[in-house]
């Protein structure tokens, strides 16, 4: 603000405001003795300051002042409350060169290292050039640094208090500054006003409960940009409903920090569906359940229990979204979907009835609680969450968003392109026609009691492997995830298996799989650097291998009549830089061209598969064979 009239009108608002936020039954020794006159004249301001006063000011700095500070003065020699923790700011007589009076230079930004950023240099400089502001107040600076200049001859404002345990907060500008404490006025007197069960209103206040209001309409009806930039506005003003609806747009925009939902959380209405959010972000950092009754401050008995039970199914994995009517049928069956990895299916199957989603409340702007799913919640990603909140909904009219791309490449040759260190950087698979992932354990599973387990992730089923291995030490047994291959396959796969290959011990487990059937076999172990790459491939059908070839850096072996499209010597190339993977990669987009397969990437790399102990995928020592088993032990386990 650089004009007389805006500040005189905005400053004049703030006043009365203020005045006619205090209680006039409180008691006399509960008022400051300096607020008697500003709340009889409803002015938190002073005379204006003279064109000589702000001149002699100038000259006694040696600097011109910030334009907004200058009119400012010009408007009020000086002001009182700014804000809720600044009791007297400045005017012409009491402004003074702070000199970094409490040495606060050596712990903002502290020492600088050799290449420091443009942020930390002003900062160093900034507590013994500023222009301290501050008179009376609770510990709070506040710095007008002339070192950070905009382009319009603003300097930035720094406010820091030991009490705020952060580094100085910044403004761009002293009219900035006001602004922001202008609206923290607005919001402690709304918490006071609450705790002293008054009404805190005015004209201020319900153009900004109209706002939300207006903005609550507009995400529902898919315009969540504007939306969420007028619920952060009322939100900075402490309006109830702003924060906890704004926060359901940010969390589906990926984003968890500072999200709390406020209200919502407590309300019996709305906590099933915002709970979990919360239980999610809890379990997923490994927080201490200690800290769990936060969120719960104020909640009935009955809320907090419900919330307990949610948190516990949230941990072991059972939490499961439901929503009523035509978009909770799309809910079940997306989940069947995502169950068996096919994730894009699962988000256009949601993406087509969000239309048909209804809220729970007036304060309910999405269907949000999809995020906690653990089968669905690794389909919202930022971009699906954009597209999800520009579909209009619950009722509302308007275009529906162009469609976000599907996130799973097609084919095989993706695994090719993982990060060798990651938990697919080698891998092993069985891929079976015409036989549904359910089915699987009864083909290649450890014996007749194998059954499928829970949904996990790729990380969480090799670590429960790991953690329980098989009870015979030759057996080379897998934990696959299980999932659907394309139309009309199935597929079982390891990460990283936990032994390497080794062809005079392998035994395909794709040969009991492809009983009445085919079933395609590969184990991929890229090369490390320090020992060769080895890929292998074989086909069975009706339980008898059909041909089979395994790559190494030394030779080709071969088994059978190899189709042309999958001869390794047209895809092995000698001069291919092993660390490229370029032959894997030409092999695996001839398998998918071959049989029409794919495997799914989202589900395998970030979602959660059922899984099964396979049968063996190595032979049992013959006669005159033996191994050698090498065990890690910890001293005193």
């Amino acid at each position: 603000m650089t004009e007389i009239d805006d500040w005189r009108s905005f400053l004049v608002r703030w006043s009365q405001e203020w005045a006619d936020a205090q209680d006039p039954d409180a008691p006399a020794e509960e008022r400051l003795a300096d607020d008697e006159e500003p709340l009889r004249r409803r002015w938190l301001g002073f005379p204006a300051a003279t064109e000589e006063r702000i001149v002699a000011l100038e000259e006694r700095l040696g600097h011109r002042l910030p334009p907004s500070y200058r009119t400012f003065l010009a408007v009020s020699d000086g002001w009182r409350h700014a804000g809720g923790f600044v009791w007297l700011l400045a005017g012409t007589d009491q402004a003074r060169w702070h000199h970094d009076e409490a040495g606060l230079s050596e712990y903002f930004p502290g020492e600088l290292d050799d290449d420091p950023t443009p942020e930390d240099e002003l900062l160093a400089g900034m507590w013994e050039r500023a222009l301290r502001l501050d008179v009376e107040s609770d510990g709070l600076y506040v710095l007008l640094d002339p070192g950070d200049v905009d382009d319009d001859g603003e300097w930035a404002v720094y406010c820091w208090a030991g009490w705020h345990a952060s580094p100085p907060q910044r403004y761009p500008s002293f009219g900035a500054f006001m602004e922001a404490m202008y609206r923290e006025f607005h919001s402690l007197e709304m918490s006071r006003s609450e705790r002293a069960g008054r009404v805190f209103v005015n004209e201020t206040t319900r153009a900004l409960d109209a706002s939300v209001e207006a903005a609550r309409r507009d995400a529902l009806g898919g315009r969540y940009e504007p939306a969420s930039a007028a619920l952060a506005e009322a939100a900075s003003f402490g309006r109830p409903r702003a924060r906890g609806l704004r926060d359901q747009i940010r969390r589906l925009l990926g984003e968890t920090y500072m999200v709390y939902f406020d209200e919502l959380v407590t309300d019996p209405l709305y906590a099933p569906e915002i709970v979990p959010l919360l239980a999610t972000e809890h379990v997923s950092h490994h927080r201490h359940d200690s800290s769990w009754p936060f969120h719960l401050r104020g909640a009935a008995d009955s809320v907090v229990k419900a919330a307990d039970e949610i948190l516990r199914q949230v941990r072991e994995g059972t939490f499961h979204y439901t929503a009523e009517g035509a978009f909770g049928r799309a809910v079940d069956k997306a989940r069947e979907e995502a169950r068996w990895g096919d994730t894009d299916a699962a988000w256009r199957t949601l993406r087509a009835a969000l239309p048909e989603w209804r809220p729970l409340g007036p304060d309910h702007l999405a269907p949000v609680g999809l995020v906690a799913d653990p089968l669905l919640g690794p389909l919202i990603t930022p971009e699906r969450g954009r597209e999800l909140l520009a579909t209009p909904r619950a009722g509302q009219h308007g275009d529906a968003p162009a469609p976000v791309a599907d996130l799973d490449p097609p084919g095989l040759s993706w695994l090719a392109e993982a990060d060798p260190r990651g938990v697919l950087g080698s891998y092993r698979f069985v891929l079976v026609e015409s036989v549904e992932p359910a089915e699987l354990p009864d083909r290649i599973g450890a014996d007749d009691t194998t059954v499928l387990n829970a949904p996990a992730s790729l990380r969480e089923s090799r670590q429960g492997f790991l953690d329980n291995p098989s009870p015979s030490t030759w057996e080379d047994r897998a934990r696959v995830a299980v999932g659907r291959a394309g139309s009309g396959w199935s597929f079982a796969l390891e990460p990283r298996p936990h032994r390497r290959f080794d062809d005079q011990w392998f035994v395909s487990p794709g040969v009991a799989a492809s009983q009445g059937t085919r079933a395609v076999t590969v184990w991929s172990e890229p090369s490390d650097g320090h020992r060769p790459g080895v890929f292998h491939l074989s086909v069975a059908e009706n339980g008898v291998e059909q041909y089979a070839f395994t790559v190494t850096a030394a030779a080709v072996a071969r088994r059978g009549s190899i189709p042309s499209a999958l001869d390794p010597d047209r895809h092995f190339q000698q001069d291919d830089p092993p660390a490229e993977r370029l032959g894997e990669r030409r092999m695996l987009e001839a398998l998918a061209t071959e049989f029409g397969v794919r495997l799914p990437r989202l589900a395998l790399t970030r979602g959660m598969l059922r899984s099964f102990r396979t049968r063996p995928w190595n032979r049992p020592p013959g006669p005159g064979e033996g191994y050698i088993t090498v065990g890690v032990y910890r001293p005193g386990s």
